[in-house]
């Protein structure tokens, strides 16, 4: 597309809706062009700059038929995003939009369909990010759900159908934002990825996340050995109790200016799995974490899904990724079987199978069952697999384990020395099944590594490894 004469570079918008203010507090100052002349299309776009890194953005005009998407307007939206796909830069969508034009008709839909074909074409190619600060209503709300990564901002809205036409069909009663409000998408259904303070938040998220994918940076092996700290003294004494593996995860980071470079994703949804970028060693890393403080840490069937995009997206934007594991296996039960928890977690399985980046694998405590494989096992790929002293790697723990297979002679053995013989076996099954040196012996593992050197350890892995990514599009799983 041709860039047109900055028309308004120096306006000043009043209304806080309209779209020229936004697109001003989201670029650098000074650095916005149009791609278009303003017009009452519903839509405005420009190319500017973000700390410094080169980006296209488009914006609902809520100022004009409450930023409902015609034909002329989606037209700018498509421009925009193959402006971005030939510069080969980030592209940014600024949503306040009611769906499409209804005095436009078929043509209007036509003409969404034709900005959801230019997302999908843009999918792995260029990073994709959608700010929601309003309305995404009806066409307008699979807008956002096809990009990488969703903002919500307090007031903004996501639904298919609002809560008259829900209320008409179905019966039943719900207000705005319970129906597609922050508070549902953060954390029921998954479909946003950040949930904002403010507008002024969201805007900022955004230029955050736009730096991370664009500007990657280099491995610093200095700066990531200077970082080093016991991580593994965060960990609670005793192995049976729970804990937060995010101050971990902030702590294997980098700290810019006294904050942690950690930026979640879904923090909120399907929490017993973590995600995030941040930067190690001042290279842009992906980081999956399994948390113990929600079900023991296991892995679920949103939380492999949640996981499995996280991986894909990593991937198709040359993304590093570390692994934190300590993990029990799958949450059983008949509501995951009937959710399901096979078909939900193979799309894990599928997803570290495919990626190439570089992918380490850390063990902090236990890695058993399906889970070990699912969480990027040497078999599916890892690029290396860590542990600290003490972690165990089994199919399940050596305790139930010989609950299962000396179940007869644990039943037939008297009540006073049943919990003796219990613990007699435990420790022949654990030499047998062979755990964390059994695992470093056949290949599986590579070596038990000081919890102080894990900045360090993991960031020479990664650094060493080659530079790839697979070409893949990111669809939303």
């Amino acid at each position: 597309m041709t860039i047109v004469a900055p028309a308004f570079q120096h306006e000043t918008a009043t209304d806080p809706r309209d779209p020229l203010g936004r697109l001003q507090r989201f670029f650098d100052p000074g650095t916005i062009l149009p791609l278009h002349p303003r017009d009452k299309s519903g839509v405005l776009a420009a190319i500017g700059e973000v700390d410094g890194v080169r980006t296209v953005a488009y914006c609902s005009d809520a100022t004009v038929m409450g930023g409902a998407m015609g034909v002329e307007g989606c037209k700018h939206i498509v421009d925009a995003i193959d402006t971005a796909i030939d510069s080969g830069v980030p592209v940014v969508g600024i949503w306040h939009s009611g769906g499409a034009r209804l005095a436009e008709g078929v043509e209007a839909l036509h003409a969404v369909g034709l900005v959801f074909e230019a997302m999908v074409r843009a999918s792995g190619l260029v990073p994709q990010i959608s700010v929601v600060l309003g309305f995404a209503a009806g066409g307008a709300a699979y807008g956002p759900a096809l990009t990488d990564i969703v903002i919500m901002a307090p007031e903004g809205r996501v639904f298919v159908t609002g809560p008259d036409v829900v209320r008409s069909v179905t019966g039943e009663q719900v207000d705005m934002a319970t129906l597609g409000g922050p508070e549902t998408h953060g954390k029921k259904s998954g479909v946003t990825h950040i949930v904002a303070d403010s507008e002024a938040d969201a805007l900022h998220r955004a230029r955050r996340l736009v730096s991370m994918f664009a500007e990657q940076g280099e491995f610093d092996l200095v700066a990531a050995e200077h970082g080093d700290v016991d991580l593994k003294a965060m960990l609670p004494e005793s192995a049976k109790r729970a804990y937060d593996v995010k101050p971990i995860v902030h702590e294997l980071l980098d700290n810019i200016n006294g904050e942690s470079s950690f930026e979640e994703l879904q923090g909120g949804y399907a929490r017993s799995m973590v995600t995030g970028l941040g930067r190690l060693g001042g290279r842009t890393v992906g980081v999956l974490a399994n948390s113990p403080l929600r079900l023991g840490g296991c892995l679920n069937s949103e939380s492999a899904e949640k996981a499995a995009r996280f991986v894909r997206l990593c991937d198709a934007f040359g993304i590093p990724l570390i692994v934190v594991t300590d993990v029990p296996g799958y949450l059983p039960g008949v509501s995951q079987e009937w959710e399901g928890v096979v078909r939900r977690g193979a799309k894990l399985l599928h997803a570290f199978a495919e990626a190439r980046v570089p992918r380490v694998t850390l063990v902090t405590r236990k890695i058993y069952g399906g889970a070990y494989i699912a969480m990027n096992a040497r078999s599916l790929g890892a690029t290396a697999v860590y542990a600290w002293p003490g972690s165990e790697v089994a199919v399940m723990g050596a305790k139930a384990a010989v609950g299962i297979l000396h179940k007869k002679a644990l039943a037939a053995a008297p009540e006073e020395e049943r919990e003796a013989l219990h613990e007699r076996l435990t420790v022949e099954h654990e030499k047998i099944a062979g755990g964390v040196e059994r695992a470093i012996a056949i290949g599986v593992v590579d070596q038990v590594i000081d919890p102080a050197k894990t900045r360090s350890i993991i960031a020479a892995a990664l650094a060493s490894a080659p530079a790839r990514k697979s070409h893949h599009k990111n669809i939303p799983l």
